[in-house]
């Protein structure tokens, strides 16, 4: 029987077409993940040329140093206060414009000098350096299928609240942070056999008094002291201020990051709850800093490691710890190792000021694969020596290098590119 259906003249009706068809693109290159390494990747892509595509599976582009709201550039600089600069190209920029706008402040003092930035202002700054490489970018998008033939991905099956989507691309860069595009494409990955890499959930306040605020040693030495009775799982920990903003990151969270999407769920909410604790925590133990304090919003969870590669090289915390300068390296580094290996707290080994270790491509390769390369937090490494090598500014470093080497490699293989070209093309990232 039909329906009355009242007409509007501003409105049509309509309905789904189920024997329509996937929406196709194609593209020379296509990165999965717009966090550090990823938005890195699909800029440097496009300025060599290709045609390049960015996929994030949240509504927005930045990843985990936007929407995590980490606020601290880590791995940028060598050790010490006066430490100096280890990645430039996109690194460079982002430090320029964010800092002329008051958006970034470089913290000197210490053991690690890091850039604290306003992730709103980082957000944009992404979606304005994505637009103006001629990006196309995807948002929303979820793997669902990916399509093989050989050594080689062809396609990516994608479904958005939209639509479905096939991107088509003869290279592909998994920067999702757990391998979720190599595990999609079926090749090997790693996992913890025991154990796992705690997360973080951040909370940002508003409403303190900054001048009355402790110092990190002797905030977390109270934490150490009085965590417990408050039911915080993380012993340790710290509540940073970005100068000329009534805000302070909160970072005193251990969070399990499992892979069940279920279990995830749960875990997510809890890291709040742990969270919420932190805040009765400040509030108590410091009253003139923070009794007045209010939560001002969450970030999303922090994961630092849950599933990776199986590179054709397995970096070793041996070759951090001895600053191994491998042949076919493709980036610096000099942050700690900083291990998060248990609920209560984590394990800080710092190293002196004229220790540099560098990353090989090797562990970016997907042994299995001839064009798909990983950067980021997923790369092939012990769990020890990937604390150091995923914080933001090695992650830069590797985006970078993993456009060019697809770009160099074509339609042949990422494993049999002149490593000698490639180097010549990041000299900057490896040289002063």
């Amino acid at each position: 029987m039909a329906l009355d259906r009242p007409f509007d003249p501003e409105t049509r009706i309509v309905k789904r077409d189920r024997t329509s068809g996937i929406k196709e693109r194609e593209f020379d290159i296509c990165v999965v993940g717009s966090g550090a390494s990823g938005m890195s990747a699909a800029i440097e892509a496009a300025r060599a040329g290709q045609k390049v595509a960015l996929v994030d599976g949240l509504p927005s582009l930045g990843g985990q140093a936007v929407n995590s709201i980490i606020g601290m550039f880590c791995g940028l600089y060598s050790p010490g206060k006066n430490g100096r600069q280890l990645t430039r190209g996109i690194a460079d920029e982002l430090l320029s414009d964010l800092g002329a706008a008051g958006d970034l402040h470089v913290v000197t003092g210490g053991i690690m000098k890091i850039a604290m930035y306003n992730e709103v202002a980082l957000g944009r700054w992404v979606e304005r350096k994505i637009l103006e490489a001629g990006i196309t970018p995807l948002t929303g998008a979820i793997i669902r299928d990916v399509t093989s033939d050989g050594r080689r991905i062809k396609s990516l099956d994608i479904s958005t609240r939209y639509g479905d989507i096939r991107l088509s691309a003869q290279g592909f860069i998994d920067a999702t942070g757990d391998a979720a595009l190599t595990w999609q494409a079926g090749f090997d990955c790693r996992v913890h056999k025991n154990g796992q890499v705690y997360g973080s959930q951040m909370l940002i306040i508003e409403d303190f008094v900054d001048d009355k605020r402790p110092s990190w040693d002797e905030m977390a030495a109270r934490i150490y002291e009085k965590g417990q009775d408050y039911g915080m799982m993380r012993r340790d920990g710290f509540a940073a201020s970005f100068p000329g903003r009534n805000v302070a990151m909160v970072n005193m969270t251990h969070i399990e990051t499992p892979l069940d999407p279920f279990d995830a769920a749960i875990k997510q909410i809890e890291g709040k709850e742990q969270a919420d604790r932190t805040l009765v925590f400040l509030k108590n133990e410091f009253p003139e800093a923070f009794g007045n304090a209010r939560v001002r919003t969450y970030g999303l969870p922090g994961i630092r490691q849950t599933r990776w590669i199986v590179g054709t090289h397995h970096l070793t915390v041996d070759e951090v710890r001895a600053a191994t300068k491998f042949d076919d390296a493709i980036a610096r580094c000099s942050w700690p190792l900083e291990q998060h290996h248990n609920r209560e707290g984590y394990v800080w080994e710092t190293f002196d000021e004229n220790h540099i270790h560098t990353i090989p491509l090797g562990s970016l390769t997907v042994a299995d694969a001839d064009n798909l390369v990983a950067v980021g937090r997923c790369i092939d490494g012990d769990s020890t020596a990937l604390s150091s090598v995923r914080v933001m500014g090695p992650c830069i470093a590797m985006g970078a290098a993993a456009a060019h080497a697809l770009d160099i490699a074509g339609s042949g293989s990422v494993h049999q590119i002149d490593i000698a070209r490639l180097q010549e093309r990041i000299r900057h990232n490896l040289e002063d």
